[in-house]
Formats: structure tokens, sequence, C-alpha cells
């Protein structure tokens, strides 16, 4: 099996494309292929293109504990990179594909260091996202959390997120509390968790626990998501950049909550698996 290394930022996928290779990517598969030291190790795999009979492009996202992502910002900005690296589509103009969390539309501007992805609205709705309970704007909401009370604010960008507001923010933190939120009953799809510290009215810092993969340097839509609820709340403006341990991207919310996402890709390798991994 063809694989193809990038990416954002410190969060790494493997571009596996179904028109290269005839080998099935399911849970089992995806779970032997990102396994460190067993497989080749990363941070999800990424299927495609998968072209419709219009001749659209669609994307599948994988964890590496073999779930199936709805959406990912590093994800679909790397699969834009690969899209023109491997001359499916042109840097000229924008194009878009499918993704399970919707449309997202990507301008490859420089595949390197500015790629420039509209990745859909983002919703504080709690049906959307979903959060149990009665429908309403998760805003600024109360949740005890493995002995702990927080304030949380949730969002979905196609995927879902939990947004916690902190003045102190580490990794440990991240470590300590992220598989409890990804895993709150009020969560029936678990969900990603962003820990976020307000720097400045333009600047903000997270740290990722992400659903079906644990701590992460970096999250495109967790970036996203950790704006609009920062926007929401009246902490920022709407032209944001978040700071990550693997880097910083660049969030502008437009009308709506619309969402634009500016950030490099990094092309690591090109390789082969061998089959014995999936015996």
């Amino acid at each position: 099996m063809d694989f193809y290394r990038y990416h954002g930022l410190g969060n790494d996928y493997l571009v596996v494309d179904p028109n290269k290779t005839s080998v099935p990517i399911n849970e089992e598969s995806v779970r032997a292929i990102c396994k460190p030291h067993f497989g080749e190790g990363a941070d999800g795999v990424l299927y495609g293109p998968l072209f419709t009979k219009s001749g659209d492009i669609q994307l599948r996202i994988f964890n590496p504990d073999g779930s199936e992502a709805e959406k990912s910002g590093n994800g679909t900005r790397i699969f834009a990179r690969y899209l023109v690296d491997e001359g499916y589509r042109n840097s000229v103009e924008p194009f878009s594909f499918q993704t399970l969390g919707g449309m997202v539309t990507a301008h490859v501007i420089d595949r390197r260091n500015k790629i420039v992805m509209d990745m859909g609205a983002a919703t504080f709705l709690s049906t959307k996202i979903p959060v149990l309970g009665e429908e309403r704007e998760v805003v600024n909401e109360h949740l005890a959390v493995n002995g702990r009370k927080l304030t949380v604010t949730c969002v979905s960008m196609g995927n879902p997120h939990c947004v916690v507001p902190v003045n102190m923010l580490s990794k440990d933190l991240a470590l300590e509390m992220g598989p409890h939120l990804e895993n709150h009953a009020m969560f029936p799809n678990r969900t990603n968790v962003q820990f976020m510290r307000v720097i400045d009215r333009h600047h903000i810092q997270i740290e990722i626990w992400e659903r079906g993969a644990g701590y992460t340097l970096a999250s495109g839509s967790s970036s996203c998501a950790a704006a609009a609820a920062a926007f929401r709340l009246g902490l920022t403006q709407n032209t944001v950049k978040v700071q990550m341990a693997g880097g910083e991207l660049e969030i502008v919310i437009l009308d709506n909550y619309k969402i634009q996402m500016t950030g490099p890709v990094v092309f690591v390798s090109k390789g082969v698996l061998s089959n014995e991994i999936f015996a």
C-alpha cells in the first residue's frame, strides 16, 4: 500500500489514495497503520479522493483508533495540498470537496505556507453538536467533570467540540481532564476538547485533546471551534491567531459564524506499507 505523509503543525496524517491501492481501509486496518512502533504511526488516515458520478471529490477521515471523523481542519488542509501535488486539482482556483461533516473549500495559495480553507459555519446549538438536554445554545454552561466544576462552551464545526476557558494552561491539564470530557455522558458522540487561554483580543492559546486520538500538537477544527467560542463569549475580535504546541493558525470569523482557516502544510515522505502489518 502506497502512502503519502504530510503534517500540519505537527498533526500528521497518511494519505491513502484508493485510485492507487486496492487494500481496503476500515477500522481494523487504520488501527494497524497508525499504531506506533508496530505500524507506520500517525494521527490519522485520509482516504481519498473518492469520486462521485458527477466527478465531485469526497474524503473519508479516520482517527488512529479506527473511528471515522466528520471533519478535520489540518486533515482537509493536507488533503487539499495532496490534490494539487498529485494533479487532481490546480492551485489557481479554489476548489471544494465533501467530508462527512460537510463541504469545505480550499485555496492553495502557497502549497507549503498558505492554504486557506473555508470550513463551513460554527454552531452552538445543542442538537447540532450534539449535547444532551433541551435544545439550546451551549454557551457558558457549568459541567461537573471528574470532581471539578468547569464552565464550557460547545461548538460544532461539522464535528463536536467542547471549549474550556482557563486562566492557567498546560499540557498536563489536557492529559488529565481531556479523556473525562471526551467521554462525558453529556456528549453522545464523544467530543474533541480545547482548553483555551485568551492572550489578548487577537490571540488565544489552546491545548487539545482529540476524540479518538488523544493529546494532539495541533488541530485545525479545534482552532476554529476555540476561536468561534472566544468570539461568541466577547473575549476576542473576529480575526484570531490560535497558538498551539505545534504552531499557529489564523482564523477569521465571517458573517453567520462562517469560519476561514489559514495555515501551512509540509510534505514529509512517500512510502510503501507492507501487508505484514495487517496480519
